[in-house]
């Protein structure tokens, strides 16, 4: 008997067994929630057995390249998602098909006994198809699990705002009406710059939840004064800082089209990299120049090069080179400030570059002028 055609016939047996499991190993729930794509998966399996297989198709399939995508429509992937979103660990997930597999390998071998040539190619097939699934299955599983923790960033973010705003203004309110000369105006203050960092980290929290949920930050371009916008950014910076010396250098033409608030979120982010991360006796270079075809901002700090090995990690989010080191000059990094310049850069369809020697590191910003052409001719087109 060929395995395929066993699996469809004892496919009770096979769901009996794996539900035996199930109910000593995996989290609480019906026996029928848990069992829900395994039958499916029994038919995938025997129908995956049945079909011709070249040689070819098997070498693609053992690499990997045969196996569905994250948004396909199979009982693998259904699998997946579905024990990420009721809480199952990546072991307990790839316990299942372990063992889904022994059961039908035991119960085959029990059937046919002594295993002949033809039974060992549908053991090898078999055991293909087996892992084929499982990997379609923690794919979907860990894009399901990553959907779930942005979602509840972006829950908790933006529930988060509303008793800060609270406490904002009821403190500035109570700062205004006592005055300069209120005993407590120091600790008022103090308290003001503490929830204005607050806000800053959710907001950062937000962005990051835009980004990976909705395909990027969303930008709004308007006609701006470049120049304008980056020299009031420093001045903010380095008032919030007295510590912070930054030197701002400005040539050529720096009228555009660009999102206001974000190219000074973005500049504000890499001076604060620069004042985390750099030497404190040296200022912070920013140099802005522009010509009929891009605009280049460069933002460069005195410190420690960037191992090699790292430069390409600088970008991920939630990473910091140094880990604890940047609360000792700015409490509120939480490791997404070059994740969100890259992606407020890339929302210009501009690139961003990073050169670390023992002479400091160069974050250089490049957008083209082409791009708000474009993108005011398209909003222009769908008007009409």
């Amino acid at each position: 008997m060929s395995l395929a055609r066993f699996i469809t016939e004892n496919a009770k047996l096979i769901i009996a067994d794996w539900e035996e499991f199930a109910r000593g190993c995996l989290p609480a729930g019906t026996v029928e929630q848990r069992r829900d794509h395994i039958e499916t998966m029994l038919r995938e399996l025997a129908a995956d057995l049945d079909k011709p297989q070249s040689k070819h198709e098997q070498a693609e399939k053992g690499k990997g390249h045969s196996d569905a995508k994250a948004g396909d429509d199979t009982a693998a992937n259904a699998h997946g998602t579905q024990r990420a979103a009721s809480g199952f660990t990546p072991a307990q997930t790839v316990a299942e098909f372990r063992a889904l597999r022994a059961s039908v390998l035991r119960h085959y071998a029990e059937a046919t006994g002594e295993a002949g040539r033809a039974n060992l190619d549908d053991l090898t097939r078999f055991n293909e198809a087996i892992d084929q699934a499982l990997a379609e299955s923690m794919v979907t599983y860990a894009e399901g699990v990553d959907r779930s923790k942005d979602l509840f960033l972006g829950v908790l973010g933006h529930d988060l705002r509303n008793p800060l705003g609270a406490i904002m203004m009821a403190i500035t309110t109570m700062l205004a009406q006592e005055g300069p000369e209120w005993a407590h105006a120091k600790t008022a203050s103090r308290i003001i710059n503490s929830t204005t960092r607050m806000d800053e980290m959710i907001g950062d929290l937000l962005d990051f939840t835009r980004s990976r949920l909705g395909g990027g930050i969303p930008i709004v371009r308007a006609q701006m004064d470049l120049e304008a916008i980056c020299r009031q950014t420093v001045d903010e910076i380095t008032a919030f800082r007295p510590s912070c010396v930054v030197h701002f250098d400005a040539s050529g033409e720096l009228h555009g089209k660009w999102d206001r608030g974000r190219i000074a979120q973005m500049l504000s982010n890499l001076v604060g990299n620069a004042y985390q991360h750099g030497s404190k006796d040296i200022p912070i270079e920013v140099t802005l120049g522009g010509d009929r075809t891009q605009i280049v901002l460069a933002v460069q700090n005195q410190g420690p090069a960037i191992p090699a090995t790292k430069v390409r990690e600088i970008f991920d989010p939630f990473r910091q080179l140094t880990p604890g080191a940047a609360a000792k000059k700015d409490a509120s990094s939480i490791g997404l400030g070059l994740y969100i310049v890259q992606a407020i850069v890339l929302a210009h369809d501009g690139t961003i570059d990073v050169e670390s020697t023992e002479r400091g590191t160069i974050f250089t910003v490049r957008l083209p002028r082409a791009a708000a052409l474009k993108a005011t001719a398209k909003a222009r087109s769908s008007a009409a």
